[in-house]
């Protein structure tokens, strides 16, 4: 047995105490990887740590401190709120002020007329909601059949058994036995490398529709449910969609009565420039995912919010099966509508999703001019505060790199050394960007100039070891 002594470092405590999600379990724990990085504070878009180093968080977080660090407003209403009402459910009918403030707020400013919102704590939880929603709108409906739900490879909606199972990348499926079988994959929308040669964007938008109707008809449309997509691929690689996508997508599921689950963790809340990225894209969703930006993760906090449609049918539904029997201890947790009510209050009051639109035009001008034509990137892609590089071998070529290289890790690495958190995303040698929302122009200079400076020497190593041909 390890053992723990008050005498240890908080370091080693660490080690002895902690599985840490996405780390080697046997390395870490036998100090092979060196410290863990304890963060100790933060303020607007940089943190600390425990050895006084200062880092901009170029990721804000896990792309959730939209308002950025230290905001007090948000530590008041959650220290204001315990003082009256720290917990109480909401089962049978209990509630609280904050709950339903948040909720009529939430619903005012929906895509697509959404009439009500279940709460849980994650963006994991809220997906894992919706799947039973979904299950329970067609069972209602007679349609017992009718249970499969869509994701896409490289999307991201979950780390739970069926949400992980939606999420659309390997590396969280394989030692779980995932994906469970009434969750399929279509394509993923990345013009970069799935187009044909010649091939419009629209174009591939349509083939793509064509190639989710085939699948759709493949499976048995009186088997598939639902289709559930984010509106700007986050994990999996930051991708926008292509022209047209998710008007073509559309045509497809009403033509087969699918229903369409719009995963806004990521996008929700401005970090397009636009409040959601439904309202971005033209989307029209039946049930919205929440999370993230709904607190800025100061508490946790997440919600599926309902459509008109299933609305009408959970209704009915009541009848038939009674109470409607979905429910966590912590649904609607008062702290964390506190937190959502107070975080909201900045980015509306302060048009956090105006930044998004200014700044984060800004910040894909700059990513453009600085890695345009660099001799490792291959395509710089995003939208608002959101934005990746991809790195390849040989741009022209469009020939990627050797998985064993690591070079996003490497990339990722030689920022972090430089003060600098950006995110190394799975599925390619891919850097990420999804920095607050609060961001500021010069902020957003020192972020470009210490990725191109981290990425400069990258370029020169992998040079000199033979794996980039030289400029």
């Amino acid at each position: 047995m390890t053992e723990r002594s008050h005498n240890l470092s908080l370091e080693e405590m660490d080690r002895q105490s902690v599985l840490h999600p996405f780390t080697h379990a046997k390395d870490y724990a036998a100090g092979e990887m060196g410290d863990p990085r304890i963060v100790t504070g933060g303020s607007g878009v940089t943190i600390r740590d425990q050895k006084g180093r200062e880092y901009v968080d170029g990721f804000a977080g896990l792309y959730c401190v939209n308002v950025g660090y230290g905001r007090k407003e948000i530590a008041d209403a959650i220290y204001e709120q315990a003082t009256k009402l720290a917990y109480y459910h909401a089962y049978a009918m209990h509630s609280n002020e904050p709950t339903i403030r948040l909720s009529h707020r939430l619903l005012r400013d929906a895509p697509n007329n959404m009439q009500r919102v279940y709460y849980g704590m994650s963006g994991s939880d809220a997906n894992e909601t919706q799947a039973k929603l979904v299950w329970y709108y067609n069972n209602v409906r007679g349609k017992p059949e009718k249970k499969k739900i869509i994701a896409r490879q490289r999307g991201y909606h979950g780390a739970s058994v069926c949400s992980g199972s939606m999420t659309g990348l390997p590396v969280f499926h394989r030692a779980f036995d995932l994906p469970m079988d009434r969750i399929k994959h279509a394509a993923t929308p990345h013009y970069y490398w799935n187009a044909h040669k010649g091939e419009s964007e629209l174009d591939f938008s349509r083939r793509l529709a064509r190639d989710l109707d085939q699948q759709i008809e493949a499976e048995g449309p009186e088997t598939v449910a639902a289709l559930i997509g984010e509106p700007v691929l986050g994990t999996g690689g930051i991708i926008p969609p292509p022209e047209g996508y998710w008007a073509e997508i559309q045509k497809v599921l009403d033509k087969h009565d699918v229903l369409l689950i719009a995963d806004e963790v990521v996008c929700g809340f401005g970090r397009t420039g636009s409040y959601y990225g439904s309202l971005h894209y033209g989307m029209k969703p039946d049930l919205v995912t929440i999370a993230k930006g709904l607190t800025s993760a100061y508490v946790p906090l997440s919600g599926a919010m309902i459509g008109e449609k299933v609305w009408a049918v959970l209704q009915q539904g009541a009848d038939q099966f009674g109470p409607f029997s979905h429910g966590y201890t912590y649904s609607a947790h008062p702290l964390g509508a506190a937190a959502a009510l107070a975080n909201l209050d900045i980015v509306d009051g302060e048009d956090l999703t105006g930044n998004a639109r200014d700044t984060g035009g800004y910040l894909q001008e700059r990513m453009h001019a600085t890695f345009d034509g660099h001799p490792l990137v291959g395509e710089v892609r995003g939208v608002g505060l959101l934005s990746a590089l991809e790195f390849v071998a040989d741009p022209a070529a469009q020939t990627a790199f050797d998985p064993a290289h690591k070079v996003g890790a490497k990339i990722a690495g030689a920022c972090l050394e430089r003060g600098l958190i950006a995110r190394a995303l799975p599925h390619g040698d891919i850097l990420g960007f999804a920095p607050p929302l609060s961001i500021t122009r010069a902020e957003v200079d020192r972020v470009v100039d210490t990725a191109k400076d981290a990425i400069d020497a990258v370029t020169d190593q992998l040079t000199r070891e033979g794996l980039l041909k030289a400029a």
